[in-house]
């Protein structure tokens, strides 16, 4: 196996000497470094998905020409790596896997983007699809166009769930699943990294690691990145048409997974609000702010239940609250620890 770089600074030589090399495991027999299209794609321990998230972009209708890189995020059993090898040695697909060998969701991601940033030196536009969603015949068409038409640093789009079981299907407007926007246009900010299309220059501006490491466990590394491009003044763009479906177990639809993704909602919230307020006074106003939303979600689950009538996403608001609260005292969840992950 063959050792990449993990593209990180390192502060002194002691540093880079115990700091672990990603290992190349996979790489298609055609690989042009001069490709302008990278997908990057995390997986773990999900073999039997990420065959449907390859067939969807081998799928693809474009005449562009566009790489993979795939990122294996468990070193110890590498399930991925047979499926991503399969696919690039027979041509179906460009691109290469490398094992991440640090657990962890932003490690992965990280591990994706700079391998792909290093790797297509002439890439100016860095996808990214998880390894249990598939893309519509015409997602990576979309994407470019948008971002070649309006000039956008960052275009996101819907991803739409596919619940396992038919009677879970009204967990479709469920904050924890439904789309941020409805409407093709500029936005303010997109919030998830599941569909998303990044320029080079945005990875140029935020240096390494893109994704802060802080969020490892607890996930929204891809918020905190985003809401640190807007502070940066970079646009957005959503291309509702550019539509990705991501299959949703029956593990993720139970009422415990629910509370616990609110309660990781609300924690992320804080920690994105928390990194910018660098003063006293600014952290005592988001600890006011804080503790009026408590009261203030209780409002809101009220109107909930009139309105959509299903008390899993009346509730929904204030789990986010109290999550919010929790993480302010240093109490969090931490999904993306390999223990907690159910595949």
């Amino acid at each position: 196996m063959a050792e990449i770089s993990t593209g990180e600074r390192a502060d002194n030589t002691a540093d880079a000497a115990v700091r672990p090399l990603r290992a190349l495991v996979a790489v298609s027999k055609a690989l042009d470094p001069a490709i302008d299209t990278v997908i990057c794609m995390p997986c773990f321990r999900r073999p039997h998905y990420l065959r449907r998230t390859l067939d969807s972009l081998a799928g693809q209708r474009t005449g562009r020409r566009f790489a993979v890189v795939m990122v294996e995020n468990d070193a110890a059993k590498s399930e991925s790596v047979p499926v991503a090898a399969e696919y690039l040695a027979s041509g179906k697909l460009t691109g290469l896997c490398v094992i991440e060998p640090r657990q962890g969701n932003c490690y992965a991601i990280n591990a994706a983007f700079e391998t792909a940033l290093q790797t297509f030196p002439m890439a100016t536009s860095f996808l990214m699809i998880d390894d249990d969603e598939i893309a519509s015949k015409d997602w990576l068409e979309q994407m470019l166009r948008t971002a070649e038409a309006t000039g956008a640093e960052i275009v996101g789009g819907p991803v739409f769930p596919e619940f396992d079981e038919k009677r879970k299907r009204g967990l479709r407007r469920h904050p924890a699943f439904a789309p941020a926007y409805d409407v093709s246009g500029p936005v303010p900010v997109i919030y998830g990294c599941g569909n998303c299309l990044i320029r080079r220059s945005v990875f140029e501006q935020l240096g390494t690691p893109a994704f802060d490491l802080r969020f490892n466990f607890l996930g929204g590394g891809d918020t905190d990145f985003f809401y640190r491009c807007k502070r940066l003044g970079m646009r957005f763009h959503w291309v509702a048409e550019a539509a990705i479906s991501e299959t949703v177990p029956q593990s993720r639809t139970s009422l415990k997974w629910l509370v616990t993704r609110g309660l990781r909602i609300g924690a992320i919230n804080y920690h994105v609000q928390r990194k910018a307020t660098p003063t006293r006074w600014l952290r005592a106003k988001l600890t006011t702010k804080l503790l009026a939303a408590l009261p203030l979600s209780l409002v809101y689950a009220v109107h909930a239940v009139f309105t959509e009538r299903k008390g899993t996403i009346a509730m929904h608001p204030v789990t986010v609250a109290i999550g919010s609260a929790l993480a302010a005292v240093g109490l969090e969840p931490q999904p993306y620890k390999a223990s907690k992950i159910v595949s």
